[in-house]
C-alpha cells in the first residue's frame, strides 16, 4: 500500500513519512502544492494525507482539482486551522477524514489504516483469507494462530493482495503500489516475493492468473482460471 504525505513543514513531513513506513507503508512526500497536486494526478496512492496551508497551491484547491479530474484517492486532511466552517469546506471538497494540528501520529495512522480498508470495501481491522488473518492495527500475520514472520515488502504485497482479495491483480499495479517513487522498479522482483511468500503460507492461496497477475484466495481454483505457479 503506497501513500502521498503533502506537508511543507520538513520536519512533520519527515515524521509522517517514517511513521507510515513504520506501519508497513510505502510513502512519498511533496513539499509544496504544485508538487503534492501533480504527484496525485500521476502516480497510483492508495491514500494521500494532505495539509491545507500549502505554498504554491493550496490544499483545499488540489483536493477540488483531483475531485474535478474524478481522482477518487481516498484524502485525509491535516490542517492548523480549527474552524468548523474550514473543515465543512474540507468535506465538501471532497476530504474522506480531517485531523487538525497538532495531532497524534496514532491518530494519523489509525484513520488512514480506516481509509484504506474503507476504500477496499473491508470492515473489520483484521483481514482474513481463510485461516490466514493479517491485523492492520498491528502488522501481525497469523496461520491458525501461528504467528508468520514477513520483511517489510513481504508485508506490503501480502497487505495489498488481503486488501483486494478475490480479484486478480497484476505485477505492474503490484510493482505501482509497493515501491516509493524514486524505487527502481521492476516487475520481475515481484514473481521473487510471491514465491518467497509462499513458503510461509499455504502456497495454494496466492494463485497465479496465467498472463494477467496474482489472485488471493481461499478458494483451490478462482472462477477456474487460477494455478498455483509462480
Amino acid at each position: 500500500m503506497r501513500i502521498l504525505v503533502v506537508e511543507d513543514d520538513v520536519d512533520l513531513s519527515r515524521q509522517l513519512v517514517a511513521a507510515m513506513t513504520d506501519a508497513g507503508y510505502a510513502a512519498d512526500a511533496a513539499f509544496d502544492g504544485e508538487e503534492g497536486a501533480w504527484l496525485g494526478e500521476t502516480e497510483p496512492y492508495d491514500a494521500i494525507i494532505l495539509d491545507l496551508g500549502l505554498p504554491k497551491i493550496d490544499g483545499l484547491s488540489i483536493l477540488e482539482r483531483w475531485r474535478k479530474a474524478d481522482i477518487k484517492t481516498p484524502v485525509l486532511i491535516l490542517t492548523a486551522r480549527d474552524r468548523w466552517s474550514e473543515k465543512v469546506a474540507g468535506i465538501n471538497a471532497g476530504a474522506d477524514d480531517y485531523v487538525a494540528k497538532p495531532f497524534q501520529m496514532e491518530e494519523v495512522i489509525a484513520r488512514i489504516r480506516a481509509l484504506l480498508r474503507r476504500s477496499a470495501g473491508v470492515a473489520k481491522a483484521e483481514l482474513e483469507c481463510g485461516d490466514l488473518r493479517l491485523d492492520t492495527r498491528t502488522a501481525r500475520v497469523t496461520w491458525k494462530g501461528t504467528a508468520v514472520k514477513l520483511t517489510g515488502l513481504e508485508f506490503r504485497l501480502l497487505s495489498y493482495l488481503m486488501h483486494h482479495q478475490s480479484r486478480v491483480v497484476s505485477r505492474t499495479e503490484l510493482v505501482d503500489h509497493l515501491y516509493q517513487q524514486d524505487f527502481e522498479r521492476d516487475s520481475n522482483t515481484i514473481e521473487v516475493f510471491i514465491g518467497r511468500l509462499r513458503r510461509k503460507i499455504p502456497a495454494d492461496i496466492i494463485h497465479t492468473v496465467r498472463g494477467l497477475g496474482y489472485c488471493l484466495s481461499a478458494a483451490v481454483d478462482p472462477e477456474g482460471s487460477a494455478k498455483k505457479g509462480s
